[in-house]
């Protein structure tokens, strides 16, 4: 099963993940984990927001940036993030250089260390 995935787009929301302080910093990206307003923790949609800061470089390498982080959340979120909580992944100077692979074992990682990784509901098969 796969989650939908949404954007967070309002400053509020970007600032209630952030107020939790619940994240992780991996060498590649950081990320911020919070339950999502009002909203099912059944819910099959994940909501996400990124961010890079003018630290990162100028606006051609905050864009890559971002470009590089939104494409390892829609490869890996759909399958392994937990539903029900929204997730701002902020980019880092290391955003830019590091390989694809390790960008998305960071993610991998941050995600089993906030406790966010999706719990698989185990049916006992037929005869069994």
């Amino acid at each position: 099963m796969t989650a939908r995935l949404e954007r967070l787009k309002k400053r509020a929301d970007f600032l209630r993940v952030a107020g939790l302080r619940r994240k992780w910093a991996a060498p590649g990206l950081i990320l911020q984990a919070a339950p999502g307003p009002d909203r099912d923790a059944n819910a099959d949609s994940l909501r996400v927001g990124f961010t890079v800061s003018k630290k990162v470089g100028n606006s051609v390498c905050r864009n890559r940036a971002r470009r590089r982080l939104r494409a390892a959340v829609a490869e890996l979120f759909p399958s392994r993030a937990a539903p029900g909580l929204d997730y701002v992944v902020i980019g880092r100077r290391e955003t830019l250089t590091r390989p694809y692979s390790l960008l998305l074992q960071d993610l991998a990682t941050a995600l089993k260390r906030l406790g966010a990784l999706r719990v698989e509901s185990v049916t006992p098969s037929p005869g069994a």
